[in-house]
Parts: structure tokens; C-alpha cells; sequence
């Protein structure tokens, strides 16, 4: 289901569904443009190496895809600049090695 919401982020409104659902809004703090940079920096790498352009038929191949995305490719083979260019899953077993 697609609700169009044409309120401010921070509008009570807004505010109220995620009450309704319990779920927690994560937003910057105000003057604070690097408080969600790092979710920013996955969002993007989601949306271009994964989703960018595909058309879905069902919401099955949807989640499919985007399991498929993070536990294949992107824990597994994506190289990560903030992991020395190493994979999460190859960074985490050196780690354990330590």
C-alpha cells in the first residue's frame, strides 16, 4: 500500500504514524548534517548497485533481490573503503583471528 504524505518530517502528523506503527523516525539533529551519513552512504549504494532501474512483478522477487543484495554481495564481495577495501564478511574474519 503507498500512502502519499504531504507533511514536513517533523510535523506531528508525520510524527503520529510511526507512533501508530512503533517505529522509532531517525532524522538529523537540527545543524547536524553528518548525524545520518552513514545510513545516506548505504541507501545510495543500495539503490544504484541494486535497484536502480529494475521493475519488480511481485513484492517476493522485491524482498528476493534485496536479500540477495545485502547477504551476496554486498557482506560478502563488496569492497568497503572504511574496511581497508576488504568485504564485511572477510574484515570480520580477520578480526576473529586477532
Amino acid at each position: 500500500m503507498f500512502i502519499q504524505i504531504e507533511v514536513a518530517y517533523c510535523s506531528a502528523a508525520y510524527q503520529n504514524l510511526f507512533t501508530k506503527d512503533q517505529l522509532i523516525c531517525s532524522m538529523s539533529k537540527k545543524g547536524d548534517c553528518y548525524d545520518n551519513a552513514a545510513m545516506e552512504s548505504w541507501n545510495h549504494s543500495f539503490k544504484v548497485e541494486a535497484i536502480h532501474g529494475e521493475r519488480f512483478l511481485t513484492r517476493s522477487a522485491a524482498k528476493y533481490q534485496v536479500l540477495e543484495y545485502i547477504e551476496l554481495y554486498y557482506n560478502r564481495k563488496r569492497l568497503h573503503s572504511k574496511l581497508g577495501y576488504v568485504s564485511p564478511e572477510a574484515f570480520e574474519a580477520k578480526k576473529s583471528l586477532s
